[in-house]
């Protein structure tokens, strides 16, 4: 059973230091190294943890969830008879992919329960860093739909729109998981979505802080951090997001 999920950001280790400082004023918390160097998790004394940034070598990074679970051997078993590959096991935490090429990583449970709160900027507006999305190709959708549903037991929305599907987890599970169909055939990947209850205003207050502009969507503007990795500001209501 999933207990807890992290969203790791996954960014160039020579940017770690940027990425960190952009991330903890943005979610209101503090960054602190890990014991395993390149790692700093993002820390609020007023919920248990759910964002870490990693420092990687290669590659412009991206995101990465970490599901914290009862059993971890049981959870990457059912993982690989569903079609995922271990790709590292380190003791007492793996590292898989999944059948189309998305990692993700096994580790205990370690009591997390305390969901973060919504952060308020300093407009007044409300915002939550909530979902990652997994960016898929055309000919992988369907299947990946498939493997994460069955892995994680969420109930699937469908949210009206053919290239989405939602995987939405029990309270206080604080990450749940969007799925989209991309219109190229290309690699699967992953970025992190943000809830705003005003995203302007959000989008500005990112800027001031060294994020940059993409592109605007009726629902959603994506943004890149100023370590280079892509984001979404999407609709909603962080409080319940």
């Amino acid at each position: 059973m999933i207990r807890w999920v992290h969203a790791f950001l996954d960014r160039p280790a020579r940017k770690l230091d940027i990425a960190v400082e952009f991330w903890s004023a943005v979610t209101g918390t503090v960054g602190l190294p890990q014991p395993e160097p390149g790692f700093v998790g993002l820390h609020s004394e007023l919920s248990d943890d759910w964002l870490e940034v990693q420092g990687v070598l290669d590659g412009p990074g991206g995101v990465h969830l970490d599901f914290s679970v009862d059993d971890v051997l049981v959870f990457a078993e059912r993982a690989t008879t569903a079609g995922a590959s271990v790709i590292a096991d380190h003791g007492f935490w793996q590292t898989l992919v999944s059948p189309a090429g998305v990692a993700f990583c096994v580790a205990p449970w370690k009591g997390q329960k305390r969901r973060p709160r919504p952060f308020a900027g300093p407009d007044g507006g409300l915002s939550r860093a909530h979902q990652v999305c997994l960016d898929l190709p055309p000919s992988r959708f369907e299947a990946e739909v498939r493997f994460w549903s069955g892995l994680t037991g969420w109930p699937l929305d469908s949210s009206g729109l053919p290239v989405f599907s939602r995987l939405q987890p029990a309270w206080p599970v604080p990450i749940r998981i969007l799925l989209q169909q991309l219109d190229e055939e290309r690699e699967a990947s992953a970025h992190l979505d943000v809830s705003a209850s005003n995203i302007p205003a959000t989008r500005a207050w990112h800027e001031r802080l060294g994020a940059s502009f993409v592109g605007e969507w009726p629902h959603w503007t994506t943004m890149t951090d100023p370590a280079g990795g892509v984001y979404c500001l999407t609709k909603g209501d962080p409080t319940i997001d």
